[in-house]
Order: C-alpha cells, then sequence, then structure tokens
C-alpha cells in the first residue's frame, strides 16, 4: 500500500500551487462547497492511482485543492463506498493521500438519516463518537498486515473526535445563528435504508444517526495521526413507524442546507 499511495501522491503533487493542511471529504449533495476555491488545482478521481470513480449521484469524483478562507485544502467531492463492492482499505484509500499530501486535520461530511424523533431534516450534527458496525465483523480498514509508515498497530479510538477544534466549531455555529446537534454516528454497509427493526435496534445502541461511510476513514485518518472533525447532515428522520427513505430526498435536503453547512465549514477553517 505504502507504493500505492507514493503513487497517487506523486499524480496530484505535480499539479498544485498550494501544499493542502486541512482535507475534506463532501458527501451526497455537499461537493459545491469547494467550488469557489482559490488557486485550485481539480484533479479527476480516475486519474489518480488507488482511487475508484463513484457511481452514486451527488458524488462527483474529482479531488480540488485550492485556498478556502485563506487555508490549503484538499476536497474530495464525492467518496467511493464500500457498498459499491470495493473493500475497507480501498473505501479509506483516499484519507492516506491526504496524509501524504500534508494534511494534518481530517474534516469529514456526510448525509445521515436522523435517529432522534425531535431531530429535523436539515439539522447538523457534530460526530461526537463512531459505531462502526461493519468494522465490528471484521470489515476493517486496519485488517492485514501493518506498515508502521503508516501508523501504529493498534490505534486507540476513543477520544477520536475530542480535540480543540471541537470548541471551535461550537463557536462558529452560535455565533452564525445554527443549532449545532452532537451525537453518535453508526454506519451500516448499505446499499439498503435500515428496517423498522433496526432503526429501533440502533436507537437501543445510543445512535443518534446513521449511514453508510464515513467510519472506516476516521479510523484510518485516527491511524495516521491526524486530528479529526465530522460533521452529519440530517437529510431524512429514519423512524420506525415513518416513511421509507429515499435518495432523491437525501440530495433535496443537501441542496437546501447547503448555504448553512458551507457557511459553518468556512467559519471554521477561517478561525483556524
Amino acid at each position: 500500500m505504502y507504493e500505492l499511495i507514493e503513487q497517487a501522491r506523486a499524480a496530484i503533487a505535480g499539479r498544485l500551487l498550494v501544499t493542502p493542511k486541512v482535507g475534506l471529504i463532501l458527501g451526497s449533495g455537499l461537493g459545491g462547497l469547494a467550488d469557489d476555491l482559490e488557486q485550485a488545482a481539480v484533479v479527476p478521481y480516475a486519474e489518480i492511482p488507488g482511487f475508484h470513480a463513484p457511481k452514486v449521484h451527488g458524488h462527483r469524483g474529482e479531488l480540488a485543492i485550492g485556498l478556502m478562507e485563506g487555508k490549503p485544502v484538499a476536497a474530495m467531492r464525492g467518496r467511493f463506498h464500500f457498498y459499491e463492492g470495493h473493500s475497507m482499505q480501498e473505501v479509506a484509500f483516499p484519507v492516506r493521500v491526504l496524509k501524504a499530501l500534508g494534511c494534518e486535520t481530517l474534516i469529514v461530511t456526510n448525509a445521515a438519516g436522523g435517529l432522534r424523533p425531535d431531530w429535523q431534516v436539515g439539522d447538523i450534527m457534530r460526530i461526537s463518537d463512531q459505531i462502526f458496525l461493519p468494522g465490528m465483523v471484521g470489515n476493517h480498514p486496519l485488517r492485514g498486515e501493518n506498515d508502521d509508515r503508516l501508523g501504529p498497530r493498534f490505534p486507540g479510538v476513543v477520544g477520536a473526535f475530542d480535540n480543540e477544534l471541537v470548541p471551535l466549531a461550537r463557536e462558529v455555529a452560535a455565533a452564525q445563528g445554527t443549532t449545532l446537534r452532537e451525537g453518535v454516528y453508526c454506519m451500516l454497509s448499505g446499499p439498503a435504508f435500515e428496517s423498522a427493526a433496526e432503526i429501533r435496534m440502533l436507537r437501543i445502541w445510543g445512535a443518534d444517526a446513521v449511514g453508510m461511510s464515513t467510519a472506516p476513514e476516521v479510523i484510518v485518518a485516527i491511524h495516521g495521526g491526524m486530528r479529526v472533525l465530522g460533521f452529519s447532515l440530517i437529510t431524512n428522520l429514519a423512524m420506525p413507524d415513518g416513511p421509507p427513505a429515499n435518495h432523491a430526498e437525501v440530495l433535496e435536503a443537501g441542496e437546501q442546507a447547503k448555504p448553512r453547512f458551507s457557511a459553518l465549514i468556512r467559519g471554521i477553517l477561517s478561525r483556524m
């Protein structure tokens, strides 16, 4: 893997005008946040070794690197998923490359179903912790031989989301008049949305939002020594007695929340 990471880094580095320090992974419908980068270089995933072109609507499949709020960032406009047939190592591989490019902080975003009946579509949740269900049953990005050049064999994940960026995110949200929810994100493998029984189970487990991504990216970021800040945009309410979810409403909710979501991320970057 180390050699493939270096190949990917080299394929990107020669095009850059800035060296990124913050990596952004933009989930379903959120890729437009990176449209206004200054000194931008845009590299399609198809031109990066080890990357895959997403096949899900709402994921552009390109890496945009430039300045946002004066900070050098590398923004992934969309991600590829475990449910598309990729391994967890492949899904989290871009985080390895972001680290190799110089990123010290990773901000992950996703579209998620809200499991709290008192929340609303369009709410933004800071991820305070995660339940990585596929990883718990063996589909883990660190499975296999460990390369000490990339990180330790047994990284600790307790406190992965607790760092100096948390109070900053709260302050920015309050200043902007945005209600920032906080809760536990649970990743399921997908691609089917959850059954009523599964929704009830997740609520008993203490999950506040559920989705099909993010957790392996966080694991690999921690393995590589990066700071992590995570946000879920609540794009539907996953209620056991509610209507079934669909991907169209996920994209619509992302479009409507884009101004608030973009302002939050930009505000955090400006004060980092």
